[in-house]
């Protein structure tokens, strides 16, 4: 048997663009200093042990869309809300997720506690790790709660002995931490290399398509905070999470970034304790938890992320610059967005805005860019510059235009009824939004709509 030829190939880190020689510049996506070189053996067999069946061992051969049923596709629940939530309702048989984060962030211990609730609900699940050993999860588990006989462990980081556990145990549940760890003997590459990743993802879509097994895979992070390894990689997967926060404070976000079975919009928000991750059943209420009374440039604003209403408490700090160039710093929002909101103010209100340092910040860490908080932020900036408070019990949202008008938003009856939970009296909106509520709606509530930036600042600041 003759043996398989050795050739150099070079690979964009970022997009996988395969070359046969080095360039300075990736032609895919155009990003510079990408490309890296490996060895791959040509012409070698590429073998699977995957059988060409559905997860209900029957031949997979082509057959129409009526006669598919769905009730085979039912969703596995976690009874983690937001979990499910970010998930599109639940977990996809079949599907492959991508978890991403940043180190010691908590995607293991996410998974890990994914992992025990499935056990309790009689699901099979194989939690394979290729960073760390057996007692090293066992102290995570410990902290975690107890673990039913549903939940197996394998330890390894060879492709060939995880399929072959795969088809031997038949779980529901795979869990992959994590993919750059993984390597195949066939692939002549480091293991984290683009061929390794790449190979490797392709063997768990086969898997997971063909057996109808819900994998998720841990992916690390750049510097960039982007999924290490080639873009093609969040192509091939159904699902891409990403697990922020920081490491320093109690709070976690999971948000979906790409999602073939939900929406790309939602958001989990989990706190770090010493047991584990604890959903937080209400963000609005955590965000807004120490909240100063009576202080100038502070504002509650309301905002979406996917179908969920959210409070948010905006700071702004307006004051006279020591430099010959004001200062200007976001946090949380759109550098951008601020700046030109203050050119509005100045042009439109004749404020003098352009020799003041302007600091504008999300309360809690939050990052959002949706432009409902627009004029939520200019009626902070106003507040700081006029050094004059805003009233606690009131919540602000709308979009700001370049001739200073304010636009309508979306969801206007979600954002109401939060405000409401939570105890808001006065909510300042867009005069359009306002017509648009139905009459119980407006009940319960002091409303001003408002269809320009000069009725809120009547409105609020007199």
């Amino acid at each position: 048997m003759a043996k398989a030829k050795m050739t150099t190939v070079y690979f964009c880190q970022n997009c996988g663009y395969e070359s046969s020689k080095w360039m300075g510049q990736c032609p895919g996506c155009r990003e510079w200093n990408t490309m890296v070189e490996e060895v791959v053996r040509a012409g070698a067999n590429v073998k699977s042990s995957v059988l060409n069946t559905d997860s209900a061992g029957k031949s997979n051969r082509p057959q129409t869309i009526a006669s598919i049923s769905m009730a085979e596709e039912d969703k596995i629940f976690t009874h983690m809300n937001e979990f499910d939530r970010v998930l599109g309702g639940g977990i996809m048989p079949g599907g492959l997720v991508l978890v991403g984060g940043d180190p010691g962030i908590g995607k293991s211990t996410l998974l890990l506690q994914m992992c025990k609730l499935l056990s309790d609900e009689k699901k099979k699940v194989l939690y394979i790790s290729g960073e760390e050993s057996p007692k090293q999860i066992k102290m995570r588990a410990v902290r975690i709660g107890e673990f039913s006989e549903e939940v197996k462990l394998f330890c390894e980081t060879n492709l060939d002995a995880i399929e072959t556990a795969i088809l031997s145990e038949r779980p529901e549940v795979v869990v992959i931490d994590s993919i750059q760890t993984m390597f195949c003997e066939r692939v002549s590459a480091a293991p984290g290399s683009v061929s390794q990743v790449r190979e490797a993802t392709g063997v768990f879509l086969r898997l997971a398509k063909s057996m109808g097994i819900a994998i998720f895979i841990v992916g690390h992070v750049t510097k960039e905070g982007t999924v290490a390894g080639p873009r093609v990689l969040e192509h091939m997967v159904d699902t891409v999470l990403y697990f922020e926060g920081d490491r320093h404070a109690s709070y976690r976000i999971l948000r979906s970034v790409k999602n073939r079975f939900g929406s790309t919009n939602e958001i989990g928000v989990f706190e770090m304790r010493k047991e584990g991750l604890v959903e937080v059943q209400n963000p609005s209420e955590y965000m807004l938890a120490g909240r100063p009374e009576g202080a100038s440039g502070s504002v509650v604003a309301c905002a979406m992320e996917g179908t969920r209403p959210m409070l948010i408490e905006i700071q702004a700090l307006v004051c006279d610059s020591n430099f010959q160039i004001p200062r200007r710093q976001t946090t949380g929002t759109d550098f951008n967005r601020v700046n030109l909101l203050m050119a509005v103010l100045e042009k439109r209100l004749s404020l003098h805005l352009g020799q003041m340092d302007a600091y504008v910040n999300l309360a809690g860490g939050m990052r959002l860019q949706e432009p409902a908080l627009d004029l939520g932020i200019v009626m902070a900036l106003i507040s700081s510059f006029k050094n004059r408070p805003i009233e606690g019990k009131t919540v602000i949202f709308g979009e700001v235009g370049l001739s200073g008008e304010v636009r309508a938003v979306s969801m206007a009856s979600q954002r109401v009824a939060e405000a409401k939970k939570l105890g808001f009296d006065t909510c300042i909106l867009p005069l359009s939004n306002y017509e648009g509520l139905l009459p119980e709606e407006k009940t319960g509530m002091r409303f001003y709509p408002v269809s320009n930036v000069s009725d809120a600042v009547e409105t609020l600041i007199k």
